[in-house]
């Protein structure tokens, strides 16, 4: 009998404890970020846009409210599912690995948000990544990613914390070991008990302009939040703004 391995992501993002630990990224979040975000791009009415990695599609249900053509994909059927339900004639949804080529030239925009990248052990898969990105935009395209800051993360990591949700225990234990940061995951519903990790790797803001110069694409600016604050090291966050070349 084939012993089939299962990446942490396939896993963790596919169960419905998932959505419950992160449950307090609501669609009125993703509402007010998204209007932030397409002001500051200038991005026209009717544009084609990519989620890439769009969950249950909160980013993309507001994006096609500001009047956008969307598509959101993600390799988990779970969220794919739930996503579904608010389809329309502008806004489609797909199971999809981010690996994997998709619509060559089609898109204006694509947007990879809330730290939907990194999960691989090989770098060269994330660079596939970047690929299917650069591929998939038209000539002068925008690629917006949202990704943790390296610094903040080392500076500010938690090494325990203890979450109740719908009387439903998650033990959160983090640390930091081969470049990664490393997340494991115990739930604890009544008399059943799971666990999962999760595993993201720590780029620098450097690095990851080396892989975007493999695959054509330059950055234009980057911000440090959801408020499309300045980028430092003490910033949380770390969106850069990725033009097509």
């Amino acid at each position: 009998m084939e012993l089939v391995k299962h990446n942490w992501f396939e896993k963790w993002f596919n169960t419905p404890y998932y959505h419950l630990l992160y449950n307090n990224r609501t669609h009125t979040e993703a509402d007010l970020f998204i209007a932030k975000l397409m002001q500051c791009l200038n991005l026209k009415a009717q544009s084609r846009v990519w989620d890439l990695a769009c969950g249950k599609g909160r980013h993309s249900i507001a994006l096609n409210k500001l009047g956008y053509n969307v598509v959101g994909t993600d390799l988990s059927e779970e969220s794919i599912n739930g996503a579904s339900q608010f389809e329309n004639d502008n806004l489609q949804f797909y199971r999809l690995d981010m690996r994997s080529p998709f619509r060559t030239n089609y898109f204006d925009a694509v947007l990879n948000l809330f730290t939907s990248f990194g999960y691989f052990d090989n770098v060269n898969d994330d660079i596939k990544v970047f690929k299917s990105i650069s591929n998939s935009l038209k000539p002068n395209g925008i690629f917006v990613f949202d990704y943790l800051n390296r610094d903040w993360v080392i500076n500010n990591l938690q090494a325990q914390q203890e979450i109740v949700k719908n009387e439903i225990n998650f033990v959160i234990k983090k640390q930091i070991e081969n470049n990664r940061v490393i997340k494991h995951i115990k739930v604890i519903d009544g008399n059943i008990y799971s666990e999962f990790i999760e595993c993201v790797r720590l780029y620098p803001l450097e690095e990851l302009l080396k892989i975007a110069e493999k695959t054509q694409l330059k950055m234009e600016t980057v911000f440090g939040d959801y408020d499309l604050g300045n980028y430092n090291e003490k910033s949380s966050r770390m969106i850069i703004i990725f033009r097509k070349k």
